[in-house]
């Protein structure tokens, strides 16, 4: 059987990623593994070339860096301050690209995603972070959709393995 010691949990701050939580901290559980919560803000660069200065890009970018630290902190707080094997993250970048640099850097062995649900016309309008790191990955990827999968199911699954 694979061990897992180290676990990646992408988050997005959205609706989704507190939902994920449950199925994050019964993994963690069942291998004793450190989690490593990550998030991927958006880089800016690419509207340098509508006229807007570059200084007003970089301190908007370093505001957003600065809000999602705050964020991330709130968030492990909230979700994850029994788990004392807990790393976090912010990093600039596309955000599946920084998710399988992170893999690799960390020498992560699982990946736990959530997914938005969304439609295929959706998917084709904002793409889907969660199905390029599926297909990308080197390593096991779980992807939970939350809208699919009862909460209590994470409960479920662990008791029986």
């Amino acid at each position: 059987m694979k061990i897992f010691n180290k676990i990646l949990f992408p988050v997005d701050f959205s609706d989704v990623s507190p939902k994920i939580v449950p199925w994050v901290l019964a993994m963690a559980a069942k291998f004793d593994a450190e989690v490593h919560v990550l998030f991927v803000a958006r880089r800016l660069e690419y509207y340098s070339s509508v006229y807007v200065e570059y200084g007003t890009i970089n301190d908007f970018q370093a505001g957003v860096v600065k809000g999602s630290q705050m964020k991330m902190e709130e968030f492990v707080t909230a979700h994850f301050r029994k788990h004392v094997q807990c790393k976090t993250k912010v990093d600039l970048g596309d955000a599946a690209e920084e998710i399988l640099k992170y893999i690799d850097s960390e020498k992560i062995d699982l990946v736990i995603i959530g997914t938005h649900g969304r439609k295929k016309f959706e998917k084709l309008l904002f793409g889907s972070v969660a199905d390029k790191v599926i297909k990308m990955s080197p390593i096991p990827v779980l992807s939970i959709n939350p809208y699919r999968i009862p909460l209590s199911e994470a409960d479920k699954v662990m008791t029986e393995s």
